[in-house]
């Protein structure tokens, strides 16, 4: 029994968890999944044997303009540099980390590395770009940056009201409330066992203090695996969420009265294994090292241009408002929350010193790899300047004379990240040129609608009506899912029993055909 208004119970649908990745055990199809510049995850969809003979060591074919297309619609941003549709890339899986889907039977998943031919990487590919920003931070100064990532989202579920269906919070529970955990405990006992089977290690869940709003604090490690584990996480989240009949959304502000959803990332350096960010001993002014203090030093000079990865749609900035906890001055704190960064000494360090910090002005929508490698550019130009930190900041910044407060709006970001040089080079100027057009026309876009961000999140939520309500039509598929005029579509087939599980987002070209078995009820669309 899936949670309803009428029951408000999740069930304890078990997960069945098979470990590992590597074809065979009954595999069919393998999920090939990247994320472009918006922030959206994308999928090939490969059969196994396909997938084995072919594709994993060739790869698939897509377009260039993958890494122009903006969040609201698959349409490419005007000035991206990407050109017009001219030229393809090739998808090539990254075999290491190929996982069994835990949550449906006879499905794999595989994230994938963007290359222009063999052996020669796509200076696009936000993994590549993250590696190679963090190649850097190794070869100059022997150093790895490790992060940790604390989900928030909301769990939502549809009523009815005067005669219209709506995704409404699934309850007002206070923060930390026993009652409010207990109500979802088994969904989280799923969660947690889908993770812990992608060796995705959970350290922490809570209700968070926003209505619907739930937390899972993930195990830290490096950098580009951890940012491969939070894409995982957030597929892992939806599924699960999707089989009780729930929408999970990592929108930064779902309601204008209510406390919005972050991704924390807390932030480390380490050397030969050893947490380097943290004091030697005692006598640190701020219980960091050397090292330390210039990195943050980078990080926060830097805040204002890095918002434009972390912070990635204008719907974020809804979110980024003092008293929140959301990190709106740009200034740093010792276990200051309304800090934009505040450094951290949690259970089992020595009092007094710091093992890392919290970026708190980061959301959901990012493209992690985008995100982290803006983070460390900023702390290597930290590092080889030796930028200096200034004072914390213990009390709440709004009360504080100037501390500046962070951008605003996307469009302040934006303007920011133009002039700063230090991500020109770092993360390399023609990758920036594509994410600053698809910033201005996420602006753009948002602008046209109030109701931007409930649209993003319904792009998904008109195709989990039809999965719940099993009254799928394929006009209202074809204009849900690809935006497009039934007309336009050449022919589609496909079983809205199996759509549910198989859907992780909006595909990346043309609609494909969904094959069905010759019992499964089909529903068809010719061309007109």
């Amino acid at each position: 029994m899936a949670l309803t208004p009428e029951n408000g119970i999740v069930s304890a649908n078990s997960v069945k968890v098979e470990n590992g990745g590597g074809g065979g055990g009954g595999v069919s199809l393998v999920r090939l999944i990247c994320v472009d510049t918006s922030g959206q995850h994308r999928c090939r969809v490969i059969p196994e044997k396909r997938f084995s003979d072919v594709v994993a060591k060739n790869g698939v074919d897509l377009t260039v303009l993958i890494m122009s297309l903006r969040s609201l619609y698959d349409a490419p941003a005007d000035e991206s540099g990407l050109g017009s549709g001219t030229g393809v890339i090739r998808l090539m899986p990254d075999l290491s980390t190929r996982k069994r889907i835990p949550w449906l039977a006879g499905e794999e998943m595989v994230l994938a590395d963007m290359y222009l031919g063999p052996g020669e990487p796509w200076e696009y590919c936000p993994r590549e770009a993250l590696r190679r920003v963090s190649r850097v931070l190794k070869n100059e100064f022997d150093l790895v940056m490790n992060v940790g990532f604390e989900i928030e989202f909301l769990l939502l579920k549809k009523v009815e009201r005067e005669g219209k269906e709506e995704w409404v919070p699934i309850d007002s529970k206070p923060y930390g409330s026993t009652l409010g955990y207990d109500a979802v405990a088994p969904l989280f006992h799923e969660i947690v066992t889908a993770l812990h089977s992608l060796n995705i290690m959970v350290e922490q869940i809570h209700a968070e203090a926003g209505k619907g709003q739930f937390e899972i604090v993930l195990e830290y490690g490096e950098c580009t695996k951890t940012a491969d584990n939070l894409i995982f996480a957030h597929e892992v989240i939806r599924a699960v969420a999707r089989k009780h009949g729930l929408l999970a959304t990592f929108v930064p502000k779902f309601a204008v009265d209510d406390i919005g959803s972050g991704s924390h990332v807390h932030v480390s350096l380490f050397q030969n294994g050893q947490n380097v960010f943290m004091a030697s001993d005692g006598s640190s002014r701020y219980g960091m090292s050397t090292i330390g203090e210039d990195f943050m030093a980078g990080v926060l000079h830097h805040l204002p241009s890095i918002l434009a990865f972390t912070a990635p749609i204008p719907n974020s900035y809804d979110r980024l408002l003092p008293h929140m906890f959301a990190g709106a001055h740009q200034c740093w704190g010792r276990e200051n929350k309304e800090a934009a960064i505040r450094t951290a000494c949690p259970a089992g360090i020595e009092l007094g010193l710091v093992s890392n910090f919290e970026l708190k002005c980061f959301d959901g929508c990012a493209n992690p790899y985008l995100a982290l490698a803006a983070i460390i550019a900023a702390g290597i130009d930290g590092l080889r300047k030796h930028l200096p930190l200034p004072e914390p900041v213990d009390v709440d910044p709004s009360i504080v004379e100037n501390v500046a407060r962070l951008p605003q709006s996307l469009s302040e970001s934006l303007e920011v990240l133009k002039k700063d040089k230090v991500m020109d080079e770092l993360i390399g100027e023609k990758l920036l040129v594509a994410i600053k057009a698809v910033r201005k026309a996420e602006i753009d876009d948002h602008s046209k609608s109030p109701e931007a961000s409930k649209e993003l999140i319904h792009r998904l939520n008109q195709l989990l009506h039809l999965i719940c309500d099993g009254t799928t039509n394929s006009t209202l598929f074809a204009e849900s899912v690809y935006k497009a005029d039934a007309s336009d579509m050449k022919h589609v087939t496909f079983d809205k029993k199996s759509i549910g599980s198989s859907i992780v987002c909006p595909l990346l070209l043309d609609p494909p055909e969904l094959n069905t078995n010759a019992d499964s009820e089909k529903i068809q669309t010719e061309q007109s």
